[in-house]
């Protein structure tokens, strides 16, 4: 009886949104749910086939070789051994052929699957199949590779210096071409002087030259008018994405096409990837992925892997089943890249940012350029609108596992660098730390990064002062702050509060539904199915417009064979916003439809006609049904049955219309609404932790995220995303990191034990999250995503807080572990080196 008052107790306080809407706002059951928690949700190694073989990967011991020569014969003569996959079988890479007709030639430094020069210890050199798991195993240790050991670099400094070894052969850093239309990245040498590394004897971050730069304001003078300038370093670490559900691929061919089973951030845009990666027609793939294990940047449209067992199924005429171990997984699977960052940072005496010059080199593995180290610089002027800023960046290839976007990609490592420095400011100039953070905080139409074209960028929306102070208010700071004593016995207490924003929404994308003859929505979707529910949630701003009951609407989503629209990747928290305004975009189309189709049925004007209530019809007039519209659709055809799609939709999108012509009442439509600005999204965070002095150990008593992520669609979803990203965030600043053995560049953290993922045990049992709900202006919904804010501030808080416990010179790099603390205190000074590397 109690724990039943408990939860209508909850429910009566839980705060109500979607005010006005029926639909948008509201908690619901995902039809996805059912299969989740019963265990019937299919994952890509669930699937089976009739003769399905199982492949194993032969990864690469070193960090940087050359394949001399395989020997197999011992392990081909081996019963059960199926056929062995090299390097010299795949493909060449193909080019891409943009919408627009632009032709991108494939890199040849970009990754293929197999290689005959490993670059990273755990690369794949080669696979094998077999009738069973343990016999590719067994067939693997029968293989013999000759190599040629080449030099090797796993910390970025180390290439930097004056005759450093080169992580490839042709270069150790990613530069962008000079010119108006510079073209892709390419890999050159950069080499630093000496005096470039006379700041590392003092602990500061070398600054030598970078390939990218940019600049506005008056820096110089910014500084010279500051009443406190700081220069800080600071390390943040590399981090597996850890997704539960490791890149597992399951592949067969049949009449020509070939049938790929894997988890992805994108069903829709992994299968022009496929296509791209086996060098094959679109036309002869299809994409099976319903249920995905977890992607965070992962998986935006699956991974290069994944054709290893395509290619064994074609060469050996069956199903085959590649299962990617948690090992493999941490070779294989991405990673978030570090940073080792330094700010030279300009207050004024009420802690405004007078200038800030941020210099970063990221660690970016060794295959394509990503793009963490200029998304930091834009995040950063952004977040804090300094008055004047120069970033500076190199982003540096290592001889270390491949990077990919992670959560917040570049905002997370910017953002964790200048919080500490923030908060350090705040106590020096004895400012309030919410204060300080207030009064730099971004409003409206903020301006952010470089002039282009001689105008700087501006974002949509901003309303993180309204979102900072609510969280202030809910975590009741200033009681908090004003509590005494902080420290009891061994014990001792701190709070931290750290501002967090990224990339809140892209624009013009597709949406497609049929009203069907019995009167159902179903809504092709062609999101990935990763966790968030957006792949179904944002289906419900398309019921809204059409006045439809949610149990009247189905979702298809999860395998291309079924006739999917083109739409985002769920990456860069695009999703939510982007497919909304697709999703209302057609959803007007299908709502203009049942305007006209009544009017040539009943007579009158369409725009007499209203849609509501499963029905369209004139008010005090003739009526019909949403089902009886479907059926006069059929009869009509051309555009209202699909049998002529809208010109603007993609080409994936009009082949899915034509596919569904005749079934129903069929809307298409791309997002044509404009848009004034770039989108994002915010969030204000806040943690109470507790340290323990005499062992280093400390706990997480509390924890609040304050979201403004526009109008709140699904409430319980995005209290979801908004915790559960701070978890990731979390991970960061407690004991998540990569460690390498420098002298034989292989990785020590291959497991969790290693590696330390945070776990429930690590986080307060009650951690609360709130939203304004105040919509955006620049999309119909009002809604932006929510997936990467929340993740630097869930780090950053925790930093500051222990900060707040400790002193300023305890850490300079995250995580933060109790040795390091145990040490620190002893010496009054930060003890883990201030630069290295993976330590």
């Amino acid at each position: 009886m109690d724990n039943k008052k408990a939860v209508e107790t909850a429910k009566a306080t839980e705060r109500q949104y979607g005010a006005g809407y029926k639909l948008i706002g509201k908690n619901y059951q995902t039809p996805d749910l059912y299969a989740k928690v019963t265990g019937q949700a299919k994952y890509a190694e669930d699937f089976r086939a009739a003769g399905m073989l199982f492949c194993k990967l032969l990864l690469s011991p070193m960090p940087h070789a050359r394949v001399k020569r395989i020997h197999t014969n011992t392990a081909l003569a081996m019963p059960g051994v199926k056929a062995i996959l090299t390097a010299d079988d795949l493909p060449a890479p193909a080019d891409t052929l943009t919408d627009n007709g632009t032709v991108i030639k494939a890199s040849k430094w970009g990754e293929r699957g197999l290689t005959n020069e490993p670059i990273y210890q755990g690369e794949p050199i080669l696979a094998v199949a077999a009738v069973d798991e343990l016999t590719a195993a067994e067939a693997i240790e029968n293989i013999q590779i000759d190599f040629e050991p080449l030099p090797f670099v796993v910390d970025p400094l180390d290439t930097l210096r004056p005759g450093g070894p080169n992580p490839r052969t042709d270069g150790n850093v990613w530069t962008r071409p000079a010119g108006q239309n510079p073209g892709p990245p390419v890999v050159t040498e950069l080499k630093w002087t000496e005096a470039d590394f006379s700041d590392e004897k003092h602990g500061l971050l070398p600054m030598g030259k970078a390939p990218d730069e940019w600049s506005y304001g008056d820096v110089d003078s910014g500084f010279k008018d500051a009443a406190l300038v700081l220069d800080e370093t600071f390390v943040t670490p590399d981090t597996s994405h850890q997704t539960l559900e490791t890149r597992s691929a399951m592949a067969y061919w049949q009449n020509g096409k070939v049938y790929i089973y894997t988890g992805t951030q994108s069903t829709a845009q992994t299968l022009p990837a496929i296509a791209r990666w086996l060098n094959i027609s679109p036309d002869n793939v299809v994409f099976i992925s319903e249920y995905t294990g977890g992607g965070f940047g992962s998986k935006i449209t699956g991974g290069v892997s994944m054709i290893i067992p395509a290619l064994l199924a074609k060469k050996t005429n069956a199903p085959v089943m590649m299962r990617i171990s948690r090992e493999e997984e941490t070779f294989i699977g991405r990673a978030r890249p570090s940073f080792q960052g330094r700010m030279r940072v300009g207050f004024s005496k009420e802690g405004r940012i007078t200038a800030l010059d941020m210099f970063v080199i990221c660690d970016n593995g060794p295959y394509d350029a990503v793009g963490d180290a200029p998304s930091s610089g834009r995040i950063v002027s952004l977040l804090y609108q300094p008055q004047a800023m120069r970033w500076r960046g190199v982003t540096v290839l290592t001889n270390t596992p491949p990077r990919s976007a992670q959560s917040s990609p570049g905002g997370l490592q910017g953002i964790v660098i200048i919080e500490p420095i923030i908060a350090k400011a705040a106590r020096k100039l004895g400012v309030d730390q919410v204060a300080i953070r207030r009064v730099n905080c971004p409003e409206g139409k903020a301006p952010f990064g470089p002039a282009v074209q001689g105008k700087r960028q501006y974002a949509t929306s901003a309303f993180l002062k309204e979102a900072l102070d609510r969280g202030a208010e809910q975590f009741k700071w200033s009681e908090r702050i004003a509590r005494t004593p902080k420290r009891m016995g061994t014990k001792v207490r701190g709070v931290g509060v750290s501002l967090s924003c990224y990339v809140g929404g892209t624009i013009g994308f597709d949406g497609l539904l049929v009203i069907k003859p019995d009167g159902r929505i179903t809504f092709q979707s062609g999101i990935g199915n990763l966790g968030t529910e957006s792949v179904i949630d944002v289906h419900r701003a398309g019921a809204e417009v059409l006045g439809v009951p949610w149990e009247k609407c189905d979702v298809v989503w999860g395998n291309t064979g079924k006739n999917l629209p083109f739409t985002c990747v769920s990456g860069g928290s695009q999703t939510t916003h982007a497919m909304t305004r697709a999703a209302y975009a057609t959803a007007m189309d299908a709502k203009k439809k049942l305007q006209e189709i009544a009017a040539k049925k009943l007579g009158g004007k369409p725009e007499q006609y209203e849609v509501a209530n499963e029905r369209v019809f004139r008010k005090g007039g003739a009526s019909m049904t949403l089902a009886q519209a479907a059926k006069y659709a059929i009869q009509l055809g051309g555009v209202y049955d699909g049998h002529e799609a809208p010109a603007d939709v993609h080409k994936l999108t009009k082949a899915s219309v034509a596919a569904l012509a005749g079934q129903g009442l069929v809307a298409a439509a791309k997002d044509n609404y404009p848009r004034d600005g770039s989108t994002f999204s915010y969030v204000a965070s806040f943690a109470e932790v507790e340290v323990d002095v005499e062992t280093g150990k400390y706990y997480i008593i509390d924890f609040l995220a304050s979201a403004d992520v526009g109008t709140v669609i699904h409430p319980r979803a995005l209290g979801g995303q908004v915790l559960g990203r701070s978890v990731l965030g979390i991970g960061h600043a407690i004991g998540q990191k990569w460690v390498f053995d420098p002298h034989y560049g292989e990785m020590l953290s291959k497991r969790f034990q290693h590696n330390k993922p945070p776990t429930i045990l690590d986080v307060p049992v009650d951690m609360r999250w709130t939203a304004l709900d105040i919509p955006d202006p620049e999309t119909p919904v009002g809604a932006r995503g929510v997936g990467e804010p929340p993740v630097a501030g869930g780090c950053a808080s925790i930093l500051n807080a222990l900060s707040d416990a400790l002193g300023d010179e305890v850490f300079q790099r995250a995580p933060v572990n109790a040795d390091t603390i145990l040490t620190s205190l002893e010496t009054g000074r930060p003890m883990q080196h201030p630069l290295r590397a993976h330590i």
